[in-house]
């Protein structure tokens, strides 16, 4: 197995577990807090797929699918078409309520096939290539694809878990 296929089926894990944590949520449970300051499982999802999409995007030299494929409009979000999330305060964390599990469904899906279709292309040895030179050490593709995974790992458990407290 080549390092490309492990982050495939890496990132496909990603998607197969977004979509059992949000199929079937409607807006309120989207953007339900189980308590004040706890993020809403919608803007979880939002934001590791919206980080996904963004840094997808820098690597591979692409534009986002989020402004490339429409997605920002359908969302509707009071945001910065730029807005992962990061450093977002509580006002703004509301600010992000997400229409529909199915409208982030479609996200997650273009922008899984996005991943896929670069991932698809790379070598061993392109892991290696430094694609962030504002760390020490520089970032290289590898720790940057994984650094995304391990993101969407954590916020994907944070989901699933405010979704077994809905009782959902």
């Amino acid at each position: 197995m080549r390092s490309r296929d492990v982050l495939t089926y890496a990132y496909e894990q990603v998607a197969e577990t977004l979509a059992g944590t949000v199929d079937g949520l409607g807006p309120d449970d989207l953007a339900h807090r189980v308590q004040p300051g706890a993020n809403p499982i919608g803007w979880l999802v939002w934001h590791l797929l919206r980080v996904q999409d963004d840094h997808v995007a820098d690597v591979a030299g692409t534009e986002q699918v989020w402004t490339a494929d429409g997605w920002a409009g359908r969302f509707g979000l009071p945001v910065d078409d730029a807005a992962t999330g990061f450093g977002m305060g509580d006002a703004e964390v509301d600010a992000v309520r997400v229409p529909s599990a199915e409208l982030l469904l479609g996200y997650s899906q273009a922008v899984h096939a996005r991943t896929a279709d670069f991932l698809e292309g790379l070598s061993d040895d392109d892991l290696d290539r430094v694609v962030d030179t504002r760390w020490d050490p520089p970032v290289t593709l590898g720790v940057r694809l994984v650094s995304v995974l391990s993101d969407d790992f954590q916020h994907l458990g944070q989901a699933a878990y405010l979704r077994g407290l809905l009782g959902r």
